[in-house]
């Protein structure tokens, strides 16, 4: 008696859990985007666009690495730090480097079929504007943390404006947030820029 696809999928559904398929798939994306590849520039590219320009190819390969090894660090459910005046513990939720390879994928391919070169390869302001297109619709009225941004290039602005970098920049000084010092420094400050 030949098998019907319903109950195939049910066998199939209860012998590989969901947890290793998930699992598998984000291995896969953190190993597309760490490697050489489409994935990979298409993300360096995009820190091009995205990020402050102040932060010069040295820096924006740096934020862009240190993002990388957050999405490779990523662990489903998760403890996470709860708010200040709350006791409620939050966790994270489902791996979203999945769908960012999903979304880099698309830039890639929106810029191949609309200026016939990788989104790598094209000019700053071509990648702006497919930047711009992906981004219609979403609702960004607040910058999401990080894991919960709906798209990769929101992700990316998040990590780096959430990264002790981001704040020395924004103030001009060496301040070091979240980085140990000894008690001795803590009054002293380190201009980045001359005044």
């Amino acid at each position: 008696m030949p098998i019907s696809r319903r109950t195939f999928l049910a066998w199939a559904a209860g012998a590989v859990p969901l947890a290793i398929v998930v699992r598998r798939a984000h291995a896969l994306s953190v190993a597309a985007l760490s490697g050489e590849g489409p994935p990979s520039e298409t993300l360096r590219a995009l820190g091009d666009v995205v990020l402050p320009s102040e932060l010069g190819a040295l820096g924006t390969t740096r934020a862009v690495d240190a993002f990388r090894r957050w999405m490779s660090g990523y662990r489903e459910h998760a403890e996470l730090t709860h708010g200040y005046g709350t006791s409620r513990i939050r966790y994270s939720g489902p791996t979203p480097t999945t769908r960012w390879t999903s979304q880099l994928d698309a830039l890639d391919a929106a810029a191949r079929k609309q200026f016939g070169s990788p989104f790598a390869s094209i000019d700053v302001a071509r990648r702006e504007q497919l930047v711009r297109a992906a981004l219609t619709g979403s609702k960004l009225d607040r910058m999401p943390s990080v894991g919960e941004a709906d798209h990769v290039a929101v992700a990316l602005i998040a990590h780096f404006y959430a990264s002790p970098a981001a704040t020395d920049m924004c103030y001009g000084v060496a301040i070091g947030r979240e980085r140990c010092r000894p008690l001795a420094q803590s009054s002293q400050l380190v201009l980045l820029t001359k005044p």
